[in-house]
């Protein structure tokens, strides 16, 4: 733990959720967290349920680590009080008697999760004039944040504008990043996502932003809402705390744009190639990303593929709209380099594109289309694992995977994990029906063995190969490509620039916009 502010003492924590107290009301309060191994001097460790582990049974340990204050659910207050008790005395502590609990204290609410968005509510609405910036959708959610971050930077002073970490982005992840505001910021832009119907609900009461951003309304968590209508039903949800003045975008191709503009208290404007502010030309440079001339400025956009150049053009169009400096924002946008799983590109004696951290109906179809627009010496070699969270439509959409793989330019076709199986038979069934896009020699292989994928796409290539690599984050693909950098097809430094005759510049087409 680096910062060493008071966020608040136990008892004015327990105040501003309704909280029942135990123990030290003065014990002061410097992080928040959900986990007892990160709990540290002055932490409140909140003892969340969940699926495979109760954090009430860490109760004890997040105290040992030194956290000053639990918060626990009411109808477990006697074990927690147990734990709290063994917690002190394991750290040196006299006997307790059940009226004290040294120098921590635990506070009790119906639901520890309602009781940490609430807190982290409170603590966001200290922050007097910050500008909040949130950014949903089915897709390229973490991208679009880190675009818009880059694009703003620039434009405020050292130090006031502030993201999320990483994917933090839930109902606990959304919560906790809350904790890190200070008065010093003036801009937050926070990636909020959701996996459950209420769960937008949940995070729009925590952040109310000011600007809100939807990418699109994809097939994403589809297993857990059940229908893509469903899906823009709780994306919406994002503009619920809108009373007027905020402002809200939305893409100009997305199918449900039309209802996700009505019936908002606020403005709502579009993004894209037609509608974003200012956008003069776009020139496709393949898996080098983009040239783009915007109010005036020319500038580089490294992220390849159309997806990506879409989550640019929404940040450019909340950068236009808050007027920032054009040549400020073009020059942060230009400082955006690939996540890791999210449009890698690493070269070597072979191309890869690594884009493994999630995958989508739609995230897929984008990549392939990527990487057939790409030129290239070799063979072009698709390695396609499992989509998730697909619910009933799981298998119709590796059906359709199968069916997209078998009509792209992919000389190899190798799918990867068990639901993927179905994307393999339909790319065969495909391929004997002889469809205009088959590839006389193609090879297409399935397996559920990470072990088998390596040894069958290794003995396939060759040098000038291009390699994709695609899959839910729940196939680990890096265990994949992790063989192509340890065995020297590419280096885990290098990143794209022409060389063994594929170029990276090259493109079948080019975007231009005017």
């Amino acid at each position: 733990m680096t910062d060493t502010r008071v966020l608040f003492s136990a008892g004015e924590a327990a105040g501003m959720i309704g909280g029942a107290c135990r123990g030290n009301l003065e014990a002061p309060i410097l992080d928040v967290t959900a986990d007892s191994r990160k709990a540290g001097k002055g932490s409140l460790f909140v003892a969340l349920p969940g699926e495979n582990f109760d954090g009430h049974d860490f109760i004890a340990a997040a105290l040992r680590q030194g956290a000053s204050c639990v918060l626990a659910a009411l109808d477990k207050k006697e074990s927690a009080i147990a734990a709290a008790e063994l917690g002190a005395a394991e750290l040196g502590a006299a006997e307790l008697g059940a009226a004290e609990l040294g120098e921590a204290c635990l506070i009790f609410v119906q639901s520890p999760l309602a009781g940490l968005q609430a807190l982290a509510r409170e603590h966001r609405r200290r922050m007097k004039g910050l500008l909040r910036i949130g950014i949903t959708g089915s897709s390229g959610k973490t991208t679009t944040k880190e675009c818009i971050g880059a694009a703003l930077l620039p434009t405020y002073p050292a130090g006031s504008l502030i993201m999320n970490e990483g994917n933090l982005n839930s109902d606990i992840g959304l919560a906790l990043s809350m904790f890190a505001l200070k008065a010093s910021h003036k801009v937050g832009v926070f990636e909020m996502g959701m996996n459950r119907k209420g769960e937008m609900d949940e995070l729009a009461s925590i952040y109310e932003p000011d600007i809100a951003v939807i990418t699109n309304i994809g097939t994403a968590h589809i297993g857990m809402i059940g229908t893509r209508q469903g899906i823009a039903d709780e994306k919406k949800k994002i503009f619920s705390r809108f009373s007027g003045s905020q402002r809200g975008f939305v893409w100009e191709d997305d199918p449900y744009k039309n209802f996700l503009k009505t019936d908002v208290s606020g403005r709502i404007s579009e993004f894209g190639f037609r509608s974003t502010k200012g956008l003069e030309e776009v020139e496709s440079l393949g898996l080098r990303g983009w040239r783009l001339r915007w109010l005036g400025q020319d500038f580089t956009f490294s992220l390849p593929g159309e997806h990506n150049l879409l989550n640019a053009l929404a940040a450019l169009s909340v950068a236009a709209d808050l007027e920032r400096d054009p040549e400020l924002v073009a020059s942060g946008l230009a400082s955006v380099t690939p996540l890791f799983g999210r449009s890698e590109i690493f070269e070597g004696r072979i191309f890869l594109v690594r884009d493994c951290y999630n995958a989508n109906p739609e995230s897929v179809a984008a990549a392939i289309s990527l990487c057939d627009s790409v030129e290239c010496e070799g063979k072009k070699i698709y390695v396609l694992g499992s989509m998730r969270e697909l619910g009933d439509t799981s298998a119709d959409e590796h059906e359709a995977m199968g069916r997209k793989a078998e009509s792209s330019a992919a000389d190899g076709l190798f799918f990867f994990g068990d639901e993927a199986k179905a994307s393999y038979e339909a790319a065969l069934s495909a391929a004997k029906r002889g469809p205009a896009g088959s590839r006389p020699g193609r090879i297409i292989f399935h397996t559920s063995d990470i072990e088998s994928l390596k040894k069958s796409v290794l003995d396939y290539l060759r040098e000038g190969d291009l390699v994709l690599a695609k899959a839910s984050r729940g196939l680990a693909l890096e265990r994949f490509t992790k063989v192509l950098f340890d065995q020297g097809w590419v280096s885990e430094s290098a990143k794209a620039e022409e060389i063994n005759g594929i170029n990276p510049t090259a493109t079948k087409g080019a975007a231009h916009a005017s």
